[in-house]
């Protein structure tokens, strides 16, 4: 499975490659706060070509960016270069085999991508204060794309559920998407 999947992520990045280097999303840049110190760490997870994951790493956090696609981090690793940043590690993985330490991060950012038995590692991964800044497909992507797979849809409000023992800063399904910024509380 994990094959298949990289290979079909693999197409559609490589049909992207002449599309210009996307900005890092509006969300993160509203959300993501300056780095507390040296040692701030942060995850973009699923992360396609790395742009909110490198925008994090201009601001001073070293980054993991994680994606299943060689093309994906390819472009990315060329835009790393390009901006000269040291802070990154590109890690190419099927996110089902994901294992992350535990109070690892002061920041986890993930876009468009959801396998809902993930949230407990992602939880356990925030340090006490840090954030989650999430956004993806709701069910009402179903009005524009039908035969998108459910499963990888969020009902509406769901996505506050699972963050519900954690200070919400901004949660709203907005059309098809659903976005979330939760603190995990400090004890």
């Amino acid at each position: 499975m994990a094959a298949e999947d990289r290979i079909r992520w693999d197409g559609i990045f490589r049909q992207r490659v002449s599309q210009p280097y996307p900005p890092a999303d509006p969300l993160l840049l509203q959300y993501a706060p300056p780095p507390g110190d040296d040692d701030a760490r942060a995850l973009d997870l699923a992360a396609g070509v790395g742009q909110n994951g490198l925008w994090l790493a201009q601001e001073g956090y070293t980054v993991d960016i994680i994606d299943i696609s060689r093309i994906a981090l390819r472009r990315a690793l060329s835009e790393q270069t390009m901006r000269n940043l040291r802070n990154v590690n590109l890690l190419q993985m099927d996110v089902d085999d994901l294992r992350l330490d535990a109070k690892r991060y002061d920041v986890v950012c993930v876009f468009r991508y959801l396998k809902r038995h993930l949230f407990p590692l992602l939880k356990r991964s925030v340090k006490p204060g840090g954030r989650i800044i999430y956004s993806t497909f709701n069910v009402d992507y179903l009005d524009v794309v039908p035969q998108f797979n459910k499963k990888f849809l969020l009902d509406l409000g769901e996505l506050e559920g699972y963050f519900s023992d954690w200070q919400l800063v901004y949660s709203e399904d907005v059309g098809h998407v659903s976005h979330l910024v939760a603190i995990k509380p400090e004890i």
